[in-house]
């Protein structure tokens, strides 16, 4: 589970027992992460996406308004997040593609090096470079990599839009992998190039990883055969004939 819905399973289970309701404040980060059994970090990081989805309202200062109050039910706010994800699953392939760019590139030149996201990313290589069952379980792999690249920039929005994304990155990927001539030669030049990013942005050479992505990116469209040439845009490409959707 991740952290943000393990803070968001805890507050509707004390939403739901009368323990805290609409207007109450959270307790403080130590005592969450005493009872969730969680770094205090992550409780930190559960709260922004909480407040991000309009669960919670983060206040400053002293008295009053100081502390994080309740503002809505979780159970709500990621039933609208959950019908962006399946909505999402319907995208055309371009569309999807050009969207990534526009996030991961920019998301790449701001990662933090220090990012707790980035220790998730290593992992995710580690269990690809182990695990070899199939395109599958690669390109699974593969699109929570490229989320936790995105979060590792410490925007919430991006985050949450990229981990909405995932499913459709999923999907399109492995259609396309039916046209590559040589999957194992494919995986390989993917965890080659996966490497090179996680070592630029763990390095602070957010340039130089934001055009890695993108020539990540942009290369496996071009193999999968879905762009006519090498200078035609996902969006051209989306729009010329015989290109599938998801």
């Amino acid at each position: 589970m991740r952290t943000h819905q393990a803070v968001s399973a805890w507050l509707e289970q004390e939403l739901a027992a009368g323990r805290l309701a609409i207007g109450s404040r959270l307790p403080g980060e130590r005592a969450m992460a005493e009872q969730l059994g969680i770094s205090r970090a992550s409780v930190r990081e559960g709260t922004r996406v909480l407040e991000a989805l309009g669960v919670v309202r983060a206040g400053v200062g002293s008295g009053p308004q100081a502390g994080t109050v309740i503002t809505g039910n979780p159970a709500l706010a990621l039933d609208s997040a959950l019908r962006l994800h399946v909505a999402s699953a319907h995208l055309p392939v371009g569309d999807v593609v050009e969207t990534r760019l526009l996030l991961e590139t920019w998301a790449a030149a701001h990662a933090s090096p220090d990012s707790p996201a980035l220790a998730r990313a290593a992992l995710l290589l580690d269990e690809m470079d182990r695990h070899d069952d199939g395109p599958d379980g690669f390109l699974e792999r593969d699109s929570l990599f490229h989320v936790a690249l995105a979060e590792a920039a410490g925007n919430v929005l991006i985050g949450a839009m990229m981990g909405s994304l995932r499913g459709s990155i999923a999907a399109y990927t492995q259609r396309l992998t039916a046209g590559l001539p040589d999957w194992g030669a494919t995986s390989d030049r993917l965890r080659r190039e996966h490497r090179a990013i996680l070592e630029a942005v763990l390095s602070g050479r957010g340039g130089t990883a934001a055009e890695l992505v993108r020539s990540h990116i942009e290369g496996f469209y071009r193999e999968a055969g879905v762009a006519q040439d090498a200078s035609a845009s996902p969006r051209q490409a989306a729009l010329s004939p015989g290109v599938p959707e998801i």
